[in-house]
């Protein structure tokens, strides 16, 4: 699993956050995605990777100013996760 994280401008409320994601889940296989506009960012749990160009493309075609991406693995944490170490 994977953990993406997209910087962006221009997301002022509840709807953009909704916008965001709606934009990246109706052309990508995701798990799970979280858009905060006070911190600018999405967040998206994926089994597969997304190019950086598809990522800058999702976010300008929403209507947003793409900042960066980054990438690191993704472990699921839960009350059990202990037990598969």
């Amino acid at each position: 699993m994977l953990k993406i994280v997209i910087k962006s401008e221009g997301m002022m409320c509840a709807m953009c956050e909704s916008h965001m994601n709606d934009a990246f889940s109706k052309d990508f296989q995701i798990k799970k995605i979280t858009s905060s506009h006070g911190e600018g960012q999405t967040v998206i749990i994926s089994e597969n990777d997304i190019s950086d160009d598809k990522v800058k493309e999702t976010v300008e075609k929403a209507g947003y100013k793409f900042i960066s991406v980054s990438r690191e693995p993704y472990e699921k944490k839960g009350i059990l996760s202990f037990l598969s170490k």
